[in-house]
């Protein structure tokens, strides 16, 4: 039991990975572009580098800024019942119940569905830009990519795209309804928030910013 425990002490930190889901602890071996290392428990993937993914991960996050800038105040949705026809951005729709109390439910629809996605937006760009041109790190990189990815679980876009559905299905017998150009941002939205998410490695942008490349001369 002995040699077993100092052979674990031995191991040095950075050749050690553990799974984020699970805890299971592994010896780390980084493989080749293309290739995933998976945790054998809980089938979470660890690694997934690939080729100038940097790049897409950018081009994917300027689209998304702009579909967001779009889709927060364009016509979402058109809405035709007895002859009266309305217009509704997200934005709107968002800030229906600003009056009152309601106000705090309002502002927080709002940040969930548009300001939450828009700045990790902003933090991912802020976080790689600088590791794609093969600088340093900006200031505070470390701190913008945690933030970015604590607020995860708070960008709610492709929630609010459900919510939308059903009540689209209760509204359709009620009055016309019609989709505006935001309506359609807002689906190529959520499908690129969606692939950002997946397609990021997130080991990659840990290990970049943590061992940066020596700076070009």
């Amino acid at each position: 039991m002995k040699d077993v425990v100092s052979s674990e002490l031995d191991v040095e930190l950075d050749g050690l990975i553990v799974c984020p889901t699970c805890d299971a602890t592994y010896r780390f071996e980084k493989p080749a572009n293309g290739e995933r290392a998976v945790c054998q428990r809980c089938h979470k993937v660890l690694i997934a580098p690939r080729r100038n993914a940097g790049l897409h991960i950018i081009a994917v996050a300027l689209a998304v800024f702009f579909l967001i800038i779009g889709a927060a105040f364009f016509p979402f949705l058109t809405i035709d019942a007895a002859g009266n026809r309305n217009a509704v951005s997200i934005l709107d729709a968002a800030l229906a119940f600003s009056g009152g109390p309601m106000i705090f439910l309002s502002l927080a629809t709002a940040a969930l569905i548009i300001f939450v996605p828009l700045a990790r937006v902003i933090l991912t760009m802020y976080v790689l830009v600088p590791v794609v041109l093969d600088r340093p790190p900006a200031r505070h990189a470390i701190r913008a990519f945690r933030l970015s990815e604590a607020m995860r679980p708070w960008s709610m876009a492709e929630i609010f795209a459900i919510g939308c559905a059903v009540a689209l299905v209760k509204v359709a017998d009620l009055a016309h309804v019609g989709f505006g150009p935001a309506f359609w941002m807002f689906g190529v939205l959520v499908v690129l928030v969606v692939a950002q998410d997946s397609f990021m490695c997130k080991w990659s942008v840990w290990n970049s910013l943590e061992h940066p490349k020596a700076k070009r001369s």
